[in-house]
């Protein structure tokens, strides 16, 4: 029997015990006009107990619907399914709104990608989860449901203690965390994961794929893993379906489409993550560009003072020399000196206020950066790396004048800008020469206004342009970022994911800045959309000469991207140098730590 007779074979016995089990699923949203507009076609999947099935495929592919149709969370008046999806033996197409209630928390639970957004501000994580548990155990005290909350709590690796804690008090991906926690808090039969690890750092990631593989195996929990992210899914899946515009395009086993898929759509989404065994700087394949057959791109002349290894020129990489206790993982500059710096923070400090304290008692700071330096030099790419809540964005954010420095001095182009978030000229004086890429494509971009509006925001600020210099400085921008000119007049929701992300790097760079500011820039986006910035980014820091502060939690884009990297950790830089040197040699353990879990 072929290896793929054998997969339908085994398919067909797991349908008889699936505890998920979708049928020729087709589901239609209502659009312009009241057309209907496709988004599942005809899809049918099986998962049985304690099995993982991973479902992958670009944004739009249809996967998240299938796994909000399993809970049935689509709006009934504007969306259109046929088909069947029977959770634990229950008919959820069309059963009424109180058996869909019994079903989801008990039967069915889902981990949604945005936490935020998903959690209550207005109650802490401690109650949330209780609740949760309390709704499908009436007979359980308020006592037991706050034990099995912090039960929860702890088991997703957060201390029980910050039970009374709210949402906004967490880091991304503690939040998200949280959010697991109230998936798991009923023991549920079915788990649709859907993006649970796209926000959070290699190790964490590795704590959640481990937990969930866990359940499983404790409690024959089955899981629906939904992900863009083909190395996350060969990590946790035992088999795999791959979507592509709402179609099931390819099914098997995790460890034959990884090795030997049979549709070039697999083939592409698996060669377009840089991986720690891709060459930094070399082009990425994309879905819709084949991996490149030339040699990859040589170093960057403008980096031939620092040198880098590999250069022609033999000259060895600069250590960022030992600061602040941290340690650098670099060689020394061969004349003995650095390039000069751009943009500059030393001894950086950041507390927030602390929790409201008891009667009596005074409420302690909460410390987010401590005592960190860091330089940029002209043309030079940093990559800030570390654990959510390690301080990394609180750090990108003190740079680009956001976030007042509690202590400490932030120098650009040897100027103290360190007061440019509490004053508004300073800071408007700094908008100009350094500019950000946010990390939410769909957050960051007003979606009242439109295209040209908003990569025109900073010419209105900075420039004494007439309307008829900005509009065509804009379609310039959209050229240069790989967008039609003509899409001036379009809105933000007319645009997916990957376009409104081109859109934010167009606006950063209207006033032609000498720094940007990325804070995870990529992680939002599935893996082609994430080459074809990565390229754009590439071309772009090529071509302009723009320093780049990159924020990120992916070692694995970080080496590719980056020339030299700092790792933070609950607040301070450990670990500082050249990115062959912190990748080829790390110098602490932590560091170790994180480049394991990414591998």
């Amino acid at each position: 029997m072929s290896a793929l007779n054998a997969e339908r074979a085994a398919s067909a016995e797991r349908a008889g015990s699936a505890v998920l089990r979708v049928r020729d699923l087709s589901v239609s949203f209502t659009g312009r006009g009241g057309v209907p507009a496709p988004a599942v076609r005809s899809v049918s999947l099986t998962v049985g107990p304690g099995e993982v099935l991973g479902l992958v495929g670009e944004s739009g592919s249809g996967k998240s619907t299938v796994g909000l149709a399993a809970l049935g969370l689509h709006d009934p008046v504007r969306t259109r399914i046929t088909g069947s999806v029977e959770v634990a033996g229950t008919e959820v197409v069309g059963a009424p709104e109180s058996v869909l209630r019994g079903l989801r928390g008990s039967r069915i639970a889902m981990v949604f990608q945005d936490a935020l957004a998903a959690l209550s501000p207005f109650h802490t994580v401690g109650a949330q989860l209780a609740e949760a548990y309390r709704v499908h155990h009436r007979d359980a005290s308020r006592a037991e449901a706050r034990e099995r909350a912090a039960a929860m709590l702890e088991r997703v690796g957060i201390a029980a203690g910050r039970a009374g804690d709210f949402p906004h008090q967490f880091s991304g991906g503690m939040r998200q965390r949280v959010m697991i926690a109230g998936a798991l808090v009923n023991a549920p039969d079915v788990v649709v994961a859907d993006e649970p690890t796209t926000a959070l750092d290699a190790r964490v990631q590795r704590q959640v794929l481990d937990l969930l593989a866990e359940l499983g195996r404790e409690n024959g929990t089955a899981v629906l893993f939904v992900s863009h992210d083909m190395g996350v899914i060969g990590e946790i899946a035992d088999r795999t379906a791959v979507m592509r515009d709402g179609r099931v395009v390819e099914e098997g086993t995790t460890a034959r489409l990884l090795t030997a898929a049979a549709h070039p759509y697999t083939r592409a989404l698996i060669g377009a993550a840089p991986t720690m065994a891709t060459v930094p700087g070399s082009r990425l394949a994309t879905v819709d560009e084949p991996a490149p057959v030339t040699p990859p791109r040589p170093a960057r002349p403008r980096l031939a003072s620092h040198g880098e290894a590999g250069h022609p020129d033999g000259v060895a990489l600069p250590g960022a020399g030992h600061r602040d206790g941290a340690v650098s993982s670099g060689a020394g500059h061969p004349d003995g000196a650095s390039p000069p710096a751009l943009a500059e923070i030393s001894g950086l400090r950041v507390a927030f206020p602390g929790r409201r304290p008891l009667l009596g008692r005074r409420a302690e700071p909460v410390v987010a950066v401590r005592d960190v330096s860091l330089r940029i030099a002209a043309g030079e790419t940093l990559g800030l790396v570390g654990e959510s809540g390690s301080g990394k964005s609180t750090t990108a954010r003190v740079l680009a004048g956001l976030q007042r420095p509690t202590a400490g001095t932030v120098r650009f182009d040897g100027r103290d800008v360190s007061g440019a978030a509490g004053n508004t000229a300073l800071r408007r004086e700094l908008s100009r020469d350094v500019q950000l890429v946010f990390q939410d494509p769909y957050a960051s971009l007003n979606p009242r206004r439109t295209v040209e509006e908003i990569v025109t925001t900073p010419l209105r600020a900075h420039t004494r342009m007439d309307r008829d210099e900005r509009r065509e400085r804009a379609a310039g921008l959209l050229k240069q970022v790989g967008l039609a000119e003509d899409r001036l007049d379009s809105y933000p929701h007319e645009f997916s994911g990957g376009q409104r992300q081109r859109i934010g790097i167009a606006r950063a760079l209207a006033v032609r800045p000498r720094l940007i500011v990325a804070d995870e820039p990529v992680s939002a986006l599935d893996v082609s959309v994430q080459a074809q910035v990565l390229n754009l980014l590439l071309d772009l820091r090529d071509e302009l000469g723009l320093s780049l502060l990159f924020v990120s939690h992916d070692l694995a884009v970080v080496r590719h991207f980056c020339d030299r990297v700092a790792v933070m950790r609950d607040g301070a830089i450990v670990e500082e140098g050249e990115r062959d040197a912190v990748f080829g040699s790390p110098a602490i353990a932590y560091t170790r730590e994180l480049l394991a879990a990414a591998c």
